[in-house]
């Protein structure tokens, strides 16, 4: 099996929050805020879940002041370890209108 980088959790970006459950950096690819769950799992329980999606927005409130943001829990490049990231409006569309 090869090794996750979540699981590493190497800090390599901001860190921003750190608790038994997760950890919130930003994501080296899109430089957003992640919360990532210290479990390699892809469906956390819904308790779980909502404490990721709480202490996340905490971060993404201070992060994004006035801007709004959503949760994307899509997860793309690590479909196996649950993560999700808080992205400003227009996220994917202002990345392909600098191409």
């Amino acid at each position: 099996m090869s090794a996750c980088e979540l699981c590493e959790a190497a800090v390599v970006t901001k860190r921003y929050f750190e608790d038994d459950v997760c950890w919130i950096g930003d994501c080296e690819i899109c430089l957003v805020p992640m919360v990532v769950w210290r479990v390699h799992d892809a469906e956390p329980p819904e308790d779980v879940k909502a404490h990721l999606h709480e202490v996340l927005g905490a971060v993404a409130d201070e992060e994004f002041d006035t801007t709004p943001w959503t949760i994307d829990d899509h997860m793309r490049n690590i479909p196996d370890h649950y993560h999700a990231h808080a992205r400003p409006p227009y996220f994917w569309r202002r990345s392909q209108l600098s191409l």
